[in-house]
């Protein structure tokens, strides 16, 4: 009977301590599975902390070399547009050069002949720039007429409207006729085109009233001008 009991004890603290065992096996392979996880993200987060210095290193980099292009970039715009000013500037001022010196070239010329191509004489018809034949005999006339070589004199053409119609057009009407008359000159005689100029004065200077059609008539018209 008491060995009976003994075993009895015996087997349970078996079962007692059994678990205990277990359970104490088991907390410390958890606690050393989750230690170790521990360690492997504070080993993640520190490379990753490395990373992002090393990262903001290289953005303050990019930063500095973009704010530095952006300077170069708005000093060379300065720059650009400092030279274009002073180009702008610099072809004004040979522009009002050129027109001195064709105003004193101008001043300097005589006066040779000067003929008047008008519809009343059956030369340009209304709204026409069209030169007729008679206008180009006329024109070859006044050539033939020149004592020296045609090549060295100046010659002017102006081209004159009524005032019928838009002035813009007749402005550019003017023109056109001024330009039909310098293309014949230069393909039919030769003359340098650096020797001829152009201008139109549309409507704007009559040389009869327009209130009468001979009136109109005389004032469609070309004139051009020789100058030595």
């Amino acid at each position: 009977m008491r060995k009976s009991m003994w075993m009895a004890v015996a087997l349970g603290l078996v079962l007692v301590g059994g678990p205990a065992c277990a359970s104490k096996k088991f907390v410390r392979t958890s606690v050393g599975e989750v230690n170790a996880k521990v360690d492997s993200l504070g080993k993640t987060v520190e490379e990753t902390q490395e990373r992002t210095k090393k990262n903001e290193v290289r953005i303050g980099e990019v930063d500095t070399k973009a704010e530095a292009a952006a300077k170069s970039a708005a000093a060379a715009g300065s720059a650009a547009s400092a030279a274009a000013a002073a180009a702008k500037d610099a072809g004004a001022k040979a522009t009002a050069v050129d027109t001195r010196v064709a105003e004193v070239e101008k001043a300097a010329r005589r006066l040779l002949l000067e003929v008047t191509l008008s519809e009343d004489q059956g030369n340009f018809a209304i709204a026409k720039a069209v030169l007729p034949d008679t206008t180009k005999a006329r024109i070859d006339e006044v050539i033939r007429k020149l004592k020296a070589d045609p090549k060295n004199v100046f010659i002017e053409i102006e081209g004159h409207t009524d005032d019928r119609g838009d002035a813009v057009f007749n402005q550019k009407l003017g023109l056109e006729r001024a330009e039909s008359v310098k293309r014949y000159i230069y393909e039919q005689h030769q003359v340098p085109l650096h020797r001829i100029s152009v201008i139109s004065y549309g409507e704007d200077k009559p040389v009869a009233p327009n209130k009468t059609k001979d009136g109109r008539a005389q004032n469609r018209r070309v004139v051009i001008r020789i100058l030595s």
